[in-house]
């Protein structure tokens, strides 16, 4: 098992979580595609539950907040932060927006959410008590986050500005993609592409043993397929939606190509 104790370093994806309208269907879902286990929910944070793997947290969920309005389900991405206001600052700076600005929560830490200069939304994080997921690049956990953005160039240099991010390029024909490593960081840390066909955003891709029982496990329990499992250098992967259309990733990872 990967294990990561601590802080994660600043503009790595350290966490991922969602907002479900029915928190015992998902809850049940992600059991039953991904092994998770939950934390029971926190009162004082709205439900909120954290996702185990192995005892482990890997994800958070939690029912909407009461009163809001019905949204489309999609998993945000938080990068890592050290100083949420100077990141605040430096998000604006660089042409973002932000979405709701940075708070404290108790002694977890705190979180802000934002849109890049191209429209993806994503989420920072400043560890407390809470470090993020501390199990990684095992089956149910996390395995892969990337950033699909609008305009590709612009896109970099965002995060190239806001979080320090330097890239390896991908791209191919028909492909603009590169992988991107933090400051003192490890390497890579995430990808970030070019999105021509939907509006920008993060996603999560997590890792599976077996990617093809993965997605018959995800159609048992009641999501559905946007790409079928298919190889490539990394590994085996497809693109797969929760029971309220949230994509999200599944990879059987193959080592790290030298």
């Amino acid at each position: 098992m990967s294990i990561h104790e601590g802080s994660w370093v600043p503009g790595t994806p350290c966490w991922v979580d969602i907002s479900v309208p029915d928190l015992a269907r998902s809850q049940a879902f992600y059991r039953g595609v991904l092994g998770w286990e939950f934390t029971p929910g926190s009162e004082e944070f709205g439900g909120y539950t954290t996702a185990l793997v192995n005892g482990r947290g890997a994800a958070g969920m939690s029912p909407p907040m009461p009163g809001a309005d019905p949204a489309p389900t999609f998993w945000t991405v938080y990068l890592a932060t050290a100083d949420s206001a100077a990141s605040e600052a430096a998000i604006t700076a660089a042409g973002g927006q932000t979405i709701f600005p940075s708070m404290q929560l108790a002694d977890l830490g705190r979180m802000g959410v934002y849109a890049d200069s191209t429209g993806a939304v994503f989420g920072t994080w400043e560890s407390g008590s809470h470090t993020g997921y501390d199990v990684a690049n095992e089956p149910g956990a996390v395995g892969w986050c990337e950033g699909m953005v609008g305009d590709f160039e612009a896109g970099k240099a965002f995060y190239a500005a806001a979080f320090g991010f330097t890239y390896t390029d991908m791209s191919a024909d028909g492909m603009s993609y590169a992988m991107f490593s933090v400051p003192g960081g490890e390497q890579p840390a995430g990808g970030l592409g070019l999105e021509t066909e939907r509006p920008p955003y993060w996603s999560v891709t997590f890792e599976v043993d077996g990617t093809d029982a993965a997605v018959a496990r995800v159609l048992e329990n009641g999501g559905g397929v946007i790409l079928e499992p298919f190889d490539f250098e990394y590994g085996r992967l497809a693109v797969v939606t929760g029971p309220d259309g949230e994509p999200f990733g599944i990879i059987t990872s193959a080592p790290m190509p030298v």
